[in-house]
C-alpha cells in the first residue's frame, strides 16, 4: 500500500494535471468577482464558469502524457481522445442541461408567482461551459503542463 501511495505522489503527470485543475478553479474567483461584483467561495468547488477546470485538467493530462511518453505513443492517443470527449461533453451536453435547467426554473417561477406552496429546490443552471471557456481551460492546462515539464 505504501508503494502505491508513493508511486501516486511521484506521478509527475498526475500532479501537474491536478495543479492545472486546481488553478482553473482558483482563477474562477477573481473572474466572478469582476463579472458579478461579489466574492463567492463556492466557485472553488462548482462546475461551469470561466475557465473550464475539466478542460484544464484533461488538457494538462494529455500534454503531460505526450511530453512523457511521446506524441506518437498510444498512451498519448488515449489521453487526447479522453480529453476531447470530456471537453465535448463540457461544452455540449452539460451546457445544454444547464440551459434546460434555466428554462425550467423560469417556468416554475412564472407558474408559481401567485401564492402556491412549491418547496422544490431550484435546478442548478451553471453546469457546462461555452466553447470559449473550454478553449481557455485547455490552454491553461497545456501551459501549466509545459511550464512544469
Amino acid at each position: 500500500m505504501q508503494e502505491i501511495c508513493s508511486g501516486i505522489l511521484h506521478n509527475h503527470v498526475l500532479i501537474v494535471a491536478l495543479i492545472a485543475c486546481l488553478s482553473a478553479q482558483i482563477i474562477k474567483l477573481p473572474i466572478e468577482l469582476i463579472k458579478n461584483r461579489k466574492f463567492n467561495l463556492r466557485y472553488l468547488v462548482t462546475t461551469g464558469g470561466m475557465p473550464s477546470s475539466h478542460s484544464s485538467f484533461v488538457g494538462a493530462l494529455a500534454a503531460g502524457v505526450g511530453q512523457t511518453m511521446g506524441w506518437e505513443s498510444p498512451e498519448f492517443a488515449i489521453a487526447a481522445i479522453f480529453a476531447i470527449i470530456v471537453m465535448y461533453d463540457a461544452a455540449g451536453v452539460r451546457q445544454a442541461a444547464g440551459k434546460q435547467a434555466q428554462i425550467l426554473n423560469q417556468i416554475i417561477d412564472e407558474f408559481f408567482e401567485e401564492d402556491h406552496n412549491f418547496n422544490e429546490a431550484r435546478l442548478k443552471e451553471l453546469l457546462g461551459h461555452t466553447p470559449f471557456q473550454v478553449f481557455v481551460g485547455l490552454g491553461l492546462g497545456i501551459a501549466i503542463s509545459t511550464v512544469d515539464s
